[in-house]
C-alpha cells in the first residue's frame, strides 16, 4: 500500500511553501502532532531544473523518523548556501540518491521493514509529489525571472498520419508546460523528429538530420560562442514515430545521438521521458497499444492559416501485407468513437476550417464498436468489396466508415470531407452510395493497387486478384461517374518477373489515374517478405521498371484532366498561386485537382449584390479553360456556398431532364 502524503513528513526535507501551498495534508499533519515549522533564514531555494536562484520564502522542516534518516541533517546543512557556489546546489534528485545511499550504508541500524517502508515513501515522493513541488517552485519565481520549460522545434517525415501525430504531440507538450515552438533547431532546447519507416529513403533522410542535431548538441558551447546556436542548453533530441519503434536499439546506441525514443502509442509519456534525461537516463517507450487513439486530445494545428485539416479516426492496421512494416510499428487497428470525431470536427469548423481529411492506416476499415455489447461470429455481416478477402477477423462490429461519413456530411453541410488511406477490400456498396449521395464528400478515391499482377498480389498477401481490382474500378465509376482515382505502386517486389512488371504497366494504362505514387521496393525488417522471400530484383532493374511505370502514368493521366475542360468546378481557395502570387489564386476541386484562376472581383451569390476578390477559404465557381498533366486553369465566375452550388447543379440537371 502506498504511503499517505502525510507520511512524507518523515523525509526531513526543507520545502519552500506559500500560504496557499497545495499539499494541505502536510500542514494538517504538523498541526495534529503539535510540531511547528522551523524557519531557516539562510535557506535559498532553486528551481530543480534550471538551478536559478529565487527569492527567499518561508520554509518548513518536516522531521519524522530522524534516527532512520541520518542523511537528512547533512542535506539540510548543505542547502544553506549562497549564489557563489551554485554548482553545488542540491536538487531533489540529490535528495533521493542520498536517501537510498543512507538506507544501504548502515543496514545493522535498520530493520528490513523500516527500509522497505522508507523506500516506499521515497518512491511515492518521486512519483506523486515531485511534479507538484516543481509546479510550486516555478510559481515562486517572479515573472521577470521565469524561463520557459524548453522551446520545441519539430520536423515530420512520411504520411499525413505523422503530421497529425505531431499535432497531438504538441498538444501533450503544451499541456505539460512546453508552449513555445521555434522555426529553427538552433533555437530549440527540445528537437522532435517524427519518422517514417515505410521506405529506406525516408530513413536515410532521418539519419542525416540526426547527424546535424547531434552536432548542435555535441558542440553546443562553440556553436553558441560563434552565434550558430541560440538555445539555453544543449538540445534534447527526441525520435518519434515508426522508425522509433523499428530501430529503437540502433538509435539509442548511435553515439549518444538521441536522448528519447518514443513510439506512436506512447506520446502521452513524453513529458516523463524528457524528465528522465535530466537525471542522466535515456528515455524510451515504444510499447504498442490495443486501445490508444488519443481521442480526448485536441491537436495543436501546425498550419495555423490553413483552410484544411487532418483528423485521425483510427490507428493501426490488421492487413499484414507481406511488404509492409505498418502493423509492426503502428500496431493493430482501433477506432475512435464517432462522438469524439464529431467533437473535433466541430472545433475545426469554429476555427474556419472548410475541408477535413479523415486519416487512418486503413481508414475505410473504421469500426466504432464502443457501443457494441455482444461479440459476433468472426466476420459475420462484415461486408468487403466483391471478390476481396482478408485474414483479419472482426470480433465486434459497430458503426462502419460509411456511417461515420454520412454522419459528418449531414452534421456539417458547408464542410468538405476527404479520406486517406483506404484499402480496396473495404469498399462495400453502402460506402459508394454515401459518397454519391452526399455532395460534401469529395468524389476522390485513393485505391492502392501496388501491382497489376495477380501472382505478385498473392505474394504480397493483398487478398484480391487483378481482375477483382478492375471490377471494383468499374463499379466505382458506374456509381460515382465523376470520381477521381489515385493509387500506389511498388516496382521490383521480390521475385517480380518482366511479365509481371508488364501487367502493372498495362493496369496503369487501363485504369487511367488522376494521381499515382510509385516507388522502387525496399525490404523492411520484421515483415513477412523479410522472413520468407528474397529481395532478388537488382536495383538497376527496379529503377528501370519504375521509369517505365512513371512514363505509362504520364501517358494515361492526361485524359483525366482534359475531360474537365468546359466544365464548372467548385474550388476551395487555398492561397496565392506561387507562380503568380500577385495575380492568381489556387485551390482544389472535389476530385483533388489543382485549379488556378485570376484574382479578380466576382459576384458573391450568397452575401450581397456587389463584387469582391475571392479570399482564402472561399468556395469559388471556376470555368475550366485549359489543362496540363498536373493542374487545371480557368476563370472565376462567382463566390458561393458549398450547398448552394450543388443545389443549383441539381436544379439544372432536373431542368435538362424535363426538356429531353
Amino acid at each position: 500500500m502506498a504511503p499517505s502524503l502525510s507520511s512524507l513528513s518523515s523525509l526531513g526535507i526543507k520545502l519552500p511553501i506559500r500560504t496557499s501551498f497545495s499539499l494541505i495534508r502536510l500542514s494538517h499533519y504538523h498541526h495534529h502532532h503539535n510540531r511547528q515549522p522551523k524557519p531557516i533564514s539562510s535557506c535559498r531555494c532553486y528551481h530543480p531544473t534550471s538551478r536559478l536562484p529565487v527569492p527567499k520564502r518561508r520554509t518548513t522542516t518536516i522531521s519524522l523518523l530522524p534516527s532512520t534518516l541520518s542523511f537528512s541533517r547533512s542535506f539540510s546543512q548543505s542547502s544553506s548556501i549562497t549564489s557563489n557556489n551554485a554548482a553545488e546546489i542540491p536538487t531533489l534528485h540529490h535528495f533521493i540518491i542520498n536517501a537510498q545511499a543512507s538506507l544501504t550504508s548502515s543496514p545493522s541500524s535498520q530493520t528490513l521493514s523500516d527500509q522497505s517502508n522508507i523506500l516506499g515513501i521515497v518512491d511515492h515522493f518521486t512519483i506523486h509529489v515531485l511534479p507538484i513541488l516543481k509546479v510550486e517552485w516555478t510559481s515562486l519565481v517572479p515573472a521577470s525571472e521565469t524561463l520557459p520549460m524548453g522551446r520545441i522545434y519539430h520536423e515530420t517525415y512520411g504520411c499525413q498520419m505523422n503530421v497529425n501525430d505531431m499535432e497531438i504531440v504538441l498538444s501533450i507538450m503544451k499541456k505539460a508546460g512546453y508552449s513555445e515552438v521555434v522555426e529553427v533547431p538552433e533555437s530549440a532546447e527540445i528537437i522532435f523528429i517524427n519518422t517514417c519507416a515505410i521506405r529506406d529513403n525516408a530513413e536515410q533522410k532521418v539519419w542525416q538530420r540526426l547527424n546535424y542535431f547531434w552536432f548542435l548538441k555535441r558542440h553546443w558551447k562553440s556553436n553558441v560562442a560563434i552565434g550558430r546556436s541560440q538555445s539555453v542548453h544543449p538540445p534534447k533530441v527526441v525520435v518519434l514515430g515508426c522508425m522509433a519503434e523499428r530501430l529503437k536499439d540502433k538509435i539509442l546506441d548511435a553515439d549518444k545521438m538521441v536522448d528519447v525514443v518514443c513510439g506512436p502509442d506512447a506520446y502521452r509519456d513524453l513529458p516523463r521521458l524528457l524528465e528522465e534525461v535530466d537525471y542522466g537516463q535515456k528515455g524510451i517507450n515504444t510499447l504498442l497499444s490495443l486501445e490508444e487513439t488519443y481521442a480526448d486530445i485536441s491537436p495543436v494545428r501546425i498550419s495555423k492559416n490553413s483552410v484544411g485539416a487532418f483528423v485521425s479516426v483510427m490507428r493501426g492496421c490488421n492487413n499484414m501485407c507481406s511488404f509492409c512494416i505498418v502493423p509492426f510499428t503502428r500496431g493493430r487497428e482501433r477506432s475512435r468513437p464517432v462522438e469524439s470525431i464529431v467533437r473535433e470536427v466541430a472545433e475545426l469548423w469554429k476555427e474556419g476550417v472548410k475541408e477535413v481529411t479523415l486519416l487512418g492506416q486503413n481508414v475505410n476499415s473504421y469500426n466504432d464498436a464502443s457501443g457494441a455489447e455482444e461479440e459476433v461470429e468472426s466476420g459475420a455481416d462484415w461486408k468487403f468489396s466483391e471478390g476481396f478477402s482478408s485474414t483479419c477477423k472482426v470480433k465486434k462490429m459497430g458503426q462502419r466508415f460509411a456511417d461515420l461519413l454520412d454522419h459528418l456530411a449531414v452534421q456539417f453541410p458547408e464542410m468538405r470531407f476527404r479520406y486517406t488511406s483506404p484499402h480496396p477490400k473495404d469498399f462495400p456498396d453502402e460506402l459508394l452510395y454515401v459518397m454519391r449521395d452526399r455532395y460534401n464528400i469529395c468524389k476522390s478515391i485513393h485505391l492502392p493497387a501496388q501491382t497489376g499482377s495477380t501472382t505478385v498480389l498473392e505474394r504480397m498477401r493483398r487478398g484480391y486478384s487483378r481482375e477483382a481490382y478492375l471490377d471494383l474500378v468499374q463499379k466505382i465509376r458506374r456509381i460515382i461517374p465523376d470520381v477521381g482515382l489515385s493509387s500506389d505502386f511498388i516496382c521490383g517486389f521480390c521475385g517480380e518477373t518482366e511479365e509481371e512488371h508488364k501487367d502493372t504497366v498495362s493496369l496503369m494504362k487501363a485504369v487511367g489515374y488522376d494521381m499515382a505514387y510509385m516507388f522502387a521496393y525496399s525490404m523492411r525488417e520484421k515483415t513477412h517478405a523479410h522472413r520468407n522471400y528474397v529481395d532478388d530484383v537488382p536495383d538497376a532493374v527496379k529503377q528501370r521498371r519504375l521509369t517505365e511505370l512513371i512514363a505509362a502514368f504520364r501517358e494515361s493521366t492526361g485524359p483525366c484532366f482534359d475531360i474537365q475542360i468546359g466544365t464548372t468546378q467548385l474550388v476551395l481557395v487555398e492561397g496565392p498561386n506561387k507562380r503568380a502570387p500577385d495575380t492568381e489564386l489556387i485551390g482544389k476541386s472535389h476530385r483533388g485537382h489543382r485549379v488556378s484562376f485570376g484574382n479578380l472581383p466576382v459576384p458573391d451569390r450568397d452575401c450581397y449584390d456587389g463584387k469582391r476578390n475571392p479570399r482564402v477559404g472561399d468556395f469559388v465557381e471556376v470555368r475550366i479553360s485549359k489543362s496540363s498533366r498536373a493542374s487545371l486553369f480557368g476563370e472565376a465566375l462567382a463566390i458561393t456556398k458549398l450547398s448552394s452550388f450543388y443545389n443549383s447543379v441539381r436544379d439544372e440537371d432536373v431542368a435538362y431532364a424535363n426538356t429531353t
